[in-house]
């Protein structure tokens, strides 16, 4: 257990930013940490796959890589899965669940590739002691995943146990709501200094705001939950304790105040309980209003992320928003008229802010007549998106754009 191959995956586009997190929280660089499709691989010790649970915002789960295998058939794989000693990482006592993705795979069933991989582990289990655990699909103790490309397979245990975006605190939510995972990632994206204002003008159940908030404190995201590695054999529940006391010790008052506004109260109700249970009631300001009519919460310039409604969402954002039938709910429905009000709004009343904005609608620039000055491709679940940046100034926003970053699309 000393020297381990981690992969903690990602949603598409953060990969970067997942890799400059765990160099910050772990300090590995070079050959120990490696950008990926799809996530990051890192060679590091037990701690570190404790410690990242606990504390990486963007990774969706923290895997230990146990094998990498040429193969054609299920029974390839059955043998891979046999080979390993996962004795030496559960018991019988533990349930056990096993998934397996796949991209270009020769395999038919990926649902036959699975139980051959569990009949794998229950047999070499039966053979070193004469009991097999059960599996359990719904709330298994361990989880297995094996990834299969067109010739090899790649067989995973995972520490994290419910995925890592589930941070416990969020019992109250709305339709479509963003996952803490991307919210935190857009945090990363926009460079937010946790010394300055940050405000979401359309809140929802305060996903962003409450990442941020978190941030500001120096909460460990993963402070409220349990995970995976709790009931694997290296867990050493000791260590494990002075890991989740240090990260406590660390929490401080926020030292900047965060924002979070949306149109539908019970929205912002969800918001406030979240935030409770989230440890950060103290540092964000909720407030009910309209999008397209609130002021900036705050004299000093700050930065806005926002996952603004679109499509059929519209109709919860605000007064552009609320279709009163015809020709304006097909133009709505294109998010026109909320987006360009919302601009003048912002052009007009938030000089000197940064907005961030997530939608999968790569023309909204032109809806907003807004000139971006950077973009970061970025995937919602299966949807890619863009997170625009715009600098706002008084009157328009059009102007020769900075040269785009490193990762950013052309712009």
């Amino acid at each position: 257990m000393n020297r381990l191959q981690l992969f903690l995956p990602c949603a598409a586009g953060v990969e970067g930013f997942l890799a400059d997190e765990v160099h910050r929280l772990t300090g590995l660089a070079g050959d120990d940490l490696l950008t990926g499709r799809g996530g990051v691989e890192l060679r590091a010790a037990w701690r570190e796959a404790m410690f990242l649970n606990l504390h990486s915002r963007l990774a969706q789960r923290v895997l230990v890589r146990l094998s990498h295998t040429p193969y054609r058939s299920e029974n390839d794989l059955y043998e891979a899965a046999g080979a390993l000693a996962w004795e030496d990482w559960f018991t019988t006592r533990e349930s056990f669940k096993v998934e397996v993705t796949a991209q270009h795979s020769p395999l038919k069933s990926l649902n036959f590739a699975a139980l051959k991989i569990k009949d794998a582990v229950a047999d070499r289990f039966r053979r070193h002691g004469g009991a097999r655990p059960d599996v359990d699909t719904q709330r298994p103790d361990v989880r297995l995943y094996a990834h299969l490309t067109g010739d090899h397979a790649t067989l995973y245990i995972d520490t994290s146990g419910e995925p890592l975006f589930k941070r416990g605190w969020r019992e109250e939510k709305g339709e479509a709501p963003l996952k803490e995972t991307l919210a935190a990632a857009m945090i990363a994206a926009s460079g937010w200094n946790a010394d300055m204002p940050l405000y979401d003008p359309c809140c929802g159940s305060g996903t962003i705001a409450i990442e941020a908030a978190q941030v500001a404190c120096r909460i460990a995201p993963g402070q409220l939950r349990r995970f995976g590695f709790e009931k694997l054999l290296p867990c050493q529940p000791g260590a494990w304790q002075s890991m989740r006391e240090e990260a406590r010790a660390r929490q401080r008052p926020a030292s900047a105040p965060v924002f979070g506004s949306d149109v539908a109260f019970r929205m912002v109700d969800f918001a406030t309980r979240n935030a409770q249970r989230a440890g950060v009631a103290a540092a964000v300001q909720w407030r009910g209003g309209d999008a397209l009519q609130r002021m900036p919460p705050t004299a000093e310039p700050g930065v806005m992320l926002v996952n603004p409604p679109y499509g059929e969402r519209i109709e919860t954002a605000g007064v552009a928003g609320r279709s009163r039938g015809g020709r304006e709910r097909a133009e709505i429905a294109q998010g026109g008229d909320f987006f360009s009000q919302l601009a003048s709004h912002w052009k007009k009343n938030y000089p000197g802010w940064t907005a961030w904005v997530l939608t999968p609608d790569l023309k909204l620039p032109s809806r907003m007549r807004l000139k971006e000055s950077r973009r970061v491709p970025m995937w919602n679940g299966p949807i890619e998106c863009r997170l625009f940046r715009f600098d706002m100034v008084r009157g328009s926003a059009r102007g020769p754009a900075p040269q785009a970053l490193e990762g950013d699309d052309a712009t």
